[in-house]
């Protein structure tokens, strides 16, 4: 008889947030495969739960995801954790997940913890429809090139970020998605929570005088089409469109770069309705 994954999601900060349910598969499982054996080990120790823990991470990913498939093949249980959260998303545990389907390996996956679901709900923004973008792209012109393959989404985008990274993404979400409703999210469940509300440019303005520090789910407002649809933008006049973005925030150089884009005309054409604003 072959063994089972368990997928356990643990919790994003507040330790108390573990089902009874996720527990007790820790407690009777042969094997614990964690992202970092040292972050687990402070939860296990917690719940005194002893059990024999392997690594399991993006750089050993595929040397271990084999030896857990043959330990999986040779009947036994292993549970699946990551820091936090729930595994597989944003993690290698994907990876191990599509071995045990390959190798036709039973697999369970438990309910908790998830930082995307906890910020989404608590951002007031449209959980109607929403988008998981997951890590930006480390690098400027990738990035900026996912955020103008994006820009037209009408759902609510979820993203990870760093905080060395947070204020160049924010400036180049700015430049590109314009000046949007904008929730940040920081240490969900921990003692220092966070939950920062409002445009882009005040949030921009926030972390340029307070450094940024902590995990970070940022999430942003999809696309209006009604806003976005150059009929839309034929029913008010050039400068009103100019002052529309003035009194989202913006200021005029970059309200006129807006304006320029959205109605596909020079910036030189839109700055001549901008003089005595």
């Amino acid at each position: 008889m072959k063994g089972k994954l368990y997928i356990c999601p643990t919790p994003i900060g507040n330790l108390e947030d573990i089902t009874i349910r996720t527990l007790n598969i820790l407690k009777k499982v042969d094997l614990i495969a964690a992202e970092d054996t040292r972050h687990t080990i402070k939860l296990l120790n917690h719940y005194d739960i002893k059990k024999p823990l392997v690594s399991y991470h993006e750089h050993n990913k595929d040397k271990r995801g084999q030896e857990l498939i043959e330990k999986l093949k040779e009947g036994q249980n292993i549970a699946l954790v990551s820091d936090a959260g729930m595994p597989g998303i944003s993690d290698p545990g994907e990876d191990l997940v599509k071995l045990c389907i390959e190798n036709n390996i039973s697999l369970e996956v438990l309910p908790g913890a998830s930082a995307i679901i906890t910020a989404l709900v608590i951002s007031g923004l449209s959980t109607k429809k929403f988008a998981f973008e997951g890590f930006l792209d480390r690098n400027k012109k990738k990035r900026r090139e996912r955020f103008k393959e994006i820009k037209k989404d009408d759902r609510t985008l979820v993203f990870y970020e760093s905080p060395h990274r947070l204020l160049e993404c924010l400036n180049d979400m700015m430049d590109i998605l314009g000046d949007r409703q904008i929730v940040i999210a920081r240490e969900l469940t921990k003692k220092y929570e966070e939950v920062l509300r409002g445009s882009i440019s005040e949030i921009i303005e926030h972390f340029k005088a307070k450094e940024p520090k902590g995990e970070f789910v940022v999430l942003i407002e999809g696309n209006d089409d009604t806003e976005s649809s150059n009929d839309a933008w034929e029913k008010i006049s050039i400068k009103e469109h100019i002052i529309l973005y003035i009194n989202k925030g913006m200021k005029k150089k970059e309200a006129i770069k807006k304006v320029a884009e959205d109605r596909k005309i020079p910036k030189r054409e839109v700055y001549k309705y901008s003089v005595d604003i």
